[in-house]
């Protein structure tokens, strides 16, 4: 009997990739992804190649699993593929401490974050 199939949560000409578990905070793993968001996927890897910002490395895996997922899922050509979408979330904050002076306690958070990129398919135009 089986289950039904489970429905595309993107769109024909689209492919996504995630990351979770990320060991920075949500505002500085924005800051890379607005970096490529809307380009060419091969613009948005060289930037990512190039960027200082340590957290890059990891979004470019991230992208290049969504190239691999659109090339190799869905069919799609990779020379025509655009970053469509780059969005952070929160994911789990630590929270440590260290004693200060007076018996108080100086609070300290280690957040986490999660990267989600879609990669869409476009015609080009001659």
């Amino acid at each position: 009997m089986g289950k039904d199939k489970n429905p595309r949560r993107v769109a024909d000409n689209e492919a996504m990739a995630k990351l979770r578990m990320l060991r920075t905070s949500p505002q500085k793993l924005n800051l890379v992804a607005a970096l490529i968001r809307g380009k060419k996927v091969e613009k948005a890897l060289n930037d990512l190649t190039f960027s200082k910002k340590r957290i890059a490395i990891d979004v470019k895996k991230c992208l290049q699993s969504a190239i691999a997922n659109a090339e190799n899922n869905h069919g799609l050509d990779v020379d025509e593929l655009i970053v469509a979408e780059a969005y952070v979330g929160k994911n789990l904050v630590m929270k440590r401490g260290r004693p200060r002076a007076r018996g108080r306690f100086g609070k300290i958070v280690k957040p986490f974050s999660e990267i989600t990129i879609k990669v869409r398919q476009i015609e080009e135009q001659a």
